[in-house]
């Protein structure tokens, strides 16, 4: 509030104006406040409101169906490969999407993008349930799972465009947003579809509601064919993006680094989801409970997602960051493999907070660019690498658990995993952009390029 608060004291300014023939005129008028100030005023809490909203339709699509998996199956007759496919789908659509918000974000614009991707989630969110066969139903979720992509990779850049100085903040309200939905997501659907009549679809349904929700926010952002300069949704920053910097992403370290560590903390945090509780039941513990236990985990994200990046955009290397998430996650690891009964509590609070190496990740995408454009690439290149890194790991565990008969191997090798996680994220965490990054190598090469060659005398000859 304060913030919006500061945009609105007033005062007259005398600003000078330039007629064509260079002439200097003046024309007075509201420095940041009257008719100039109400509408961007309005327009920042709109926008704080679309992040938000955004935020929380991200991850729904994904947790609800995680706790009816058993009714789609039963009534859609899916085999179990077919469910193993559709929750392998995710990061598959995260990945392959993902790549295209960039080039869509400078035709149309982030706002437009992400307002189309909130009515793609809306509108697969509704038309899964009713469509009664597996293959629309994953076509529906493919649908969904599109405008979750973009929107992932987008809302970083809007963060950095709008919230330069503020992208901790903002980042930690995002993905503090995104943690709420994903776990109201998972611990709601049951409840509701039971309150609405017990059907699976319902229960699925509603959450298209919410998404068509997130639409509204982004409507004034959207640029009308034609719209002048003048335009409000032009002037608010969203009339097309901006050109193509030439920024070549793939010569950036960094941002390979980035990617490695987004796609390992992808990896741990779908096989929380996928397998923790499976785990805790093995151990003796009962199916209520360990449902809860993941429910607590996926909670520790809602704090810890605001505070962490807050944190990160005030230190100039995020290493020991990366480094504190690390050795939760180990921690949690070896309790889940000499005690996982016992101190169930304790290791799922521990993995709760090595999770939140998710919006460390994204803080770091909008600290490691300069420009809005830089952040665009680094988002699409670090998610989309990272997802597709992502989805074997799931699948690994699965099949070492059924080799191996129980959780001394998959287990030995998500704490194996937190060991590249820890070294990546601190290589990824250093005080440098990919500008800069690129630039250099770019001159190192025309230095060598561009470097005499000598006689074998010692003298400079030419080319």
């Amino acid at each position: 509030m304060m913030f919006f608060m500061a945009e609105e004291q007033t005062g007259t300014t005398s600003v000078p104006m330039r007629s064509p023939a260079g002439a200097t005129t003046r024309t007075t008028g509201s420095a940041s406040g009257g008719a100039a100030s109400a509408p961007r005023v309005w327009t920042m809490r709109l926008l704080v409101l679309g992040i938000v909203l955004t935020a929380l339709n991200l991850r729904p699509a994904i947790t609800s169906l995680g706790a009816l998996l058993e009714e789609v199956r039963d009534e859609l007759g899916m085999s179990g490969s077919v469910a193993g496919l559709l929750t392998s789908v995710p990061p598959l659509c995260f990945a392959v999407f993902g790549v295209m918000a960039p080039w869509l974000a400078r035709r149309f614009g982030p706002g437009a993008v992400v307002c189309a991707g909130m009515a793609a989630i809306s509108a697969g969110l509704l038309l899964r349930p009713y469509v009664g066969s597996t293959g629309g139903f994953l076509a529906a979720s493919a649908l969904a799972l599109m405008g979750i992509a973009v929107s992932n990779v987008l809302m970083p850049v809007i963060v950095k465009r709008w919230f330069p100085d503020r992208v901790g903040a903002m980042t930690g309200l995002y993905s503090m947003a995104l943690a709420l939905g994903t776990a109201a997501a998972a611990a709601v659907t049951v409840p509701l579809t039971d309150a609405l009549g017990g059907r699976w679809q319902s229960g699925l349904a509603i959450w298209g509601a919410l998404s068509a929700a997130a639409v509204l926010p982004w409507i004034p952002f959207v640029r009308a064919a034609g719209a002048g300069p003048a335009d409000g949704a032009s002037a608010a920053g969203f009339d097309g993006g901006e050109p193509d910097d030439g920024l070549r992403i793939t010569r950036s370290r960094t941002a390979w680094a980035l990617a490695v560590f987004f796609g390992l903390q992808a990896t741990a945090a779908y096989i929380t989801m996928g397998w923790m509780a499976q785990i805790f039941r093995d151990a003796g513990v009962a199916a209520g409970t360990a449902g809860v236990l993941l429910a607590v985990t996926m909670v520790m994200g809602v704090p810890l997602a605001f505070v962490i990046p807050r944190l990160a955009s005030r230190l100039p290397h995020q290493g020991p960051i990366v480094i504190a998430l690390g050795v939760c996650g180990f921690a949690g690891y070896a309790g889940l493999y000499w005690a996982p009964a016992g101190g169930a509590w304790a290791w799922a609070l521990l993995l709760g907070v090595s999770n939140c190496a998710f919006p460390l990740a994204l803080t770091m995408v909008g600290m490691r660019a300069r420009t809005s454009a830089g952040v665009a690439k680094l988002s699409a290149f670090a998610q989309s690498t990272g997802y597709l890194l992502s989805i074997p790991g799931p699948l690994l565990v699965g099949v070492l658990y059924q080799s191996s008969g129980g959780w001394g191997l998959p287990l030995a090798l998500m704490a194996g995993l937190m060991v590249p996680q820890v070294v990546v994220g601190v290589l990824a965490g250093r005080d440098r952009t990919v500008e800069d990054e690129t630039a250099a190598r770019q001159d190192g090469r025309t230095a060598v390029q561009h470097r005499p060659r000598r006689s074998p005398g010692g003298e400079e000859v030419g080319d």
